[in-house]
């Protein structure tokens, strides 16, 4: 079935659009503003160019913070499918095209081959309501967070230096102000569970793992419940968590790393959830000390730990059972 490619390159502003339709002299340009509006009149624009309709359109943007979501949904509900791709991934299939020139046109023509190309993409699903009401307050915590640890440096910078006592009681001030709003967020965060069951069953469900706290389930299930994720490798590669090798000929073995592609915040959580497990969940312990008889380093191991608890969630949540010990030995 023919189909077109829409490739978007997203700004703050506007949306830089590009049309393949196969062919090397098949390609078509457009503009529009950041909007509902831009997108819809995008679609309507690929429409006319190509003669066919929303449900035989691929879009493929590129993950640029918070300001593809909206479109994204206004694509999805059109009826077309829509990527979100890895900016990487997609400048090193630009390179790999041979094109180094970069501009909003260029990439926004890049984003309609790489549609084009043969390679299966994962299609992207909205989350619900409620998992993007939790992400949101999550992001906001950690912003509260940041800031309240960036005034308690200032704080115990100023003290130790002849600060004014103006400025020290400022900061006390704003210390105290941070401190309140961060115990709000908790408490609305804790509400939102209360008014969804269903998700605070999958967070209780992910703390029955040893090693997982709330702050570690609530980010395993922001990821797990942002995305349509088909096996558990996966969620652990968009967790960046797949072990990326570096050998050629006789001469070059680099040690493997993990790729460090996605949310960095759910990693640091993960790792010390990671130290946890080791320590005090006693099939992961096994796992932990098989690894580093075998010659791993303490921190390639944990980050196998790491790995292993994002593939243990991903199958409770697939099939809403509790952590069950012997499957995970099972695993091992």
């Amino acid at each position: 079935m023919k189909k077109m490619m829409l490739g978007v390159d997203v700004s703050k502003e506007q949306l830089e659009a590009a049309l393949w339709v196969g062919g090397p002299r098949k390609g078509y340009a457009s503009k529009a503003g950041n909007d509902p509006a831009g997108a819809r009149k995008l679609l309507g624009w690929a429409g006319a160019k190509s003669g066919l309709t929303a449900v035989d359109c691929r879009v493929v943007l590129e993950a640029t913070g918070v300001y593809h979501e909206v479109v994204a949904q206004v694509f999805h509900d059109a009826g077309c499918e829509v990527v979100i791709a890895n900016p990487k991934r997609v400048r090193d299939y630009a390179k790999g095209q041979g094109l180094l020139t970069k501009t909003d046109a260029v990439d926004a023509r890049m984003l309609a081959r790489y549609g084009a190309q043969g390679e299966e993409l994962l299609a992207w699903v909205p989350p619900a309501a409620e998992v993007r009401i939790l992400r949101a307050l999550m992001a906001r915590l950690d912003a509260i967070e940041q800031d309240l640890q960036r005034e308690e440096n200032r704080l115990e910078k100023a003290q130790a230096t002849h600060t004014p006592p103006v400025v020290i009681d400022s900061l006390q001030r704003s210390l105290t102000a941070l401190r309140a709003e961060r115990e709000r967020l908790r408490r609305e965060i804790n509400d939102h569970y209360d008014q969804h069951p269903g998700l605070k069953q999958e967070r209780d469900r992910l703390k029955t793992i040893p090693g997982i706290g709330n702050v570690s389930a609530n980010r395993m299930l922001c990821l797990l419940k942002r995305h349509t994720f088909s096996s558990a490798r996966q969620a652990a590669a968009c967790a960046g968590l797949i072990p990326i090798e570096y050998e050629s000929g006789t001469s070059v073995h680099k040690r493997p790393r993990l790729s460090k592609q996605g949310d960095p915040k759910l990693r640091a959580t993960l790792y010390m959830a990671a130290i946890v497990a080791s320590r005090h969940n006693p099939q992961l312990h096994k796992v932990y000390e098989s690894l580093i008889a075998r010659g791993k380093s303490k921190m390639s191991a944990l980050g196998a730990l790491m790995r292993r608890l994002v593939h243990i969630a991903f199958g409770m949540l697939k099939h809403q059972t509790d952590y069950n010990p012997a499957l995970v030995t099972k695993m091992t």
